[in-house]
């Protein structure tokens, strides 16, 4: 998301009164001091599909640390306070914009980004809408362009996972983490799974072979006698993690695929790269990858609508909240209270 985009879609709403259109209800970021600020207003314009746009009437919207970000006003490219809020949804077609090569007809369920998602209506670039899971419901669709994308994409590509490696996922009982677990174990990985006590029950029943406390003090040492060094670590969570990650990866065969900090940036020194920690240390951003490489983010979707129809990929089981509670919910997120996907229903 550009914010360009946002501060048009801004625009839109500061003149709302003024056009006559109708108007809906959305949650509005008034400020850069965190979710506390995220606001529900209920007199916000229904946005008009531009060219390669479709209007969504939005059936569930997913909540992900991104917008946590944003909330401080930390995400990378913006979005600049106020802005309506969310980028992740699924739902229906109701109307299309101008110069969609093939657009998919109206009543069509498609889940995929754009600004705006917290809301009852917005515009999704067609370029970036998958349609639902047939048998799926909305909510259950949600995470297929985001985390089940990222997850694939930091094991496969960038990870390049081979059976029998060990594998650690950081942050594993959160949305991305979650499918980690399962992708990896698909793949034949031996996965470590790290995470807060009171969730180590759903790592357990996803069948990750070890499932450790993300506090313990002496976490590196343990990982260390468990597997002798691993293959490859998916790392989410930034500074109290990323010494652990460095410490446990395998030298110069290890990889270190880096998709969020969560609880701050961490940093590591050339002079470090050199001689401490000889890893293959990879960024990824997966907005950025379909951007920048349209044909590999292709085979990603691609290769997870094969995963869902050989049941390696279920539907969804997000935790639902109301519009309303949008705020309450980004709090807990941020400080780590969740588990799993989290989802708002703007009709409740």
């Amino acid at each position: 998301m550009k914010s360009t985009e946002h501060t048009q879609s801004t625009e839109h709403t500061q003149s709302a009164k003024n056009t006559g259109r109708p108007t809906q209800q959305r949650l509005v970021q008034t400020s850069h001091r965190g979710p506390r600020d995220l606001t529900l207003l209920t007199d916000q314009p229904v946005p008009v599909p531009g060219p390669g746009e479709y209007l969504v009437r939005v059936g569930a919207a997913g909540v992900n640390f991104a917008d946590v970000m944003q909330t401080h006003g930390t995400y990378a490219g913006g979005p600049e306070a106020p802005y309506p809020a969310g980028f992740e949804a699924a739902g229906e077609i109701v109307a299309a914009g101008p110069d969609i090569g093939h657009p998919l007809p109206p009543g069509t369920h498609v889940v995929g980004t754009g600004p705006g998602a917290f809301a009852r209506y917005m515009t999704m670039p067609a370029a970036q809408a998958l349609p639902v899971p047939a048998g799926w419901s909305d909510a259950q669709a949600l995470g297929l362009v985001l985390n089940w994308a990222t997850a694939l994409a930091a094991l496969k590509p960038l990870g390049r996972i081979e059976k029998g490696e060990a594998v650690l996922i950081h942050a594993a009982a959160g949305g991305v983490g979650q499918a980690a677990v399962r992708l990896a174990r698909h793949y034949g990985a031996r996965v470590i799974a790290t995470a807060s006590p009171g969730k180590h029950a759903t790592l357990e029943a996803l069948r990750a072979d070890h499932v450790l406390d993300s506090g313990r003090s002496d976490l590196a040492t343990e990982i260390t006698r468990l597997t002798g060094g691993v293959d490859l670590v998916l790392e989410s969570v930034g500074r109290s993690t990323f010494a652990t990650s460095l410490a446990v990866t395998k030298p110069f065969t290890g990889r270190v695929v880096v998709y969020g900090a969560a609880s701050g940036d961490a940093t590591v020194s050339t002079h470090e790269l050199v001689f401490t920690h000889q890893v293959q240390l990879k960024g990824l951003h997966i907005g950025a990858l379909a951007s920048a490489a349209p044909g590999l983010y292709r085979s990603l979707l691609a290769e997870l609508t094969e995963l869902i129809a050989e049941g390696v990929y279920p539907p969804g089981t997000p935790r639902i909240h109301a519009l309303s509670d949008g705020s309450s919910v980004l709090r807990q997120l941020a400080s780590g209270r969740t588990q799993g996907k989290q989802a708002l229903d703007p009709w409740r």
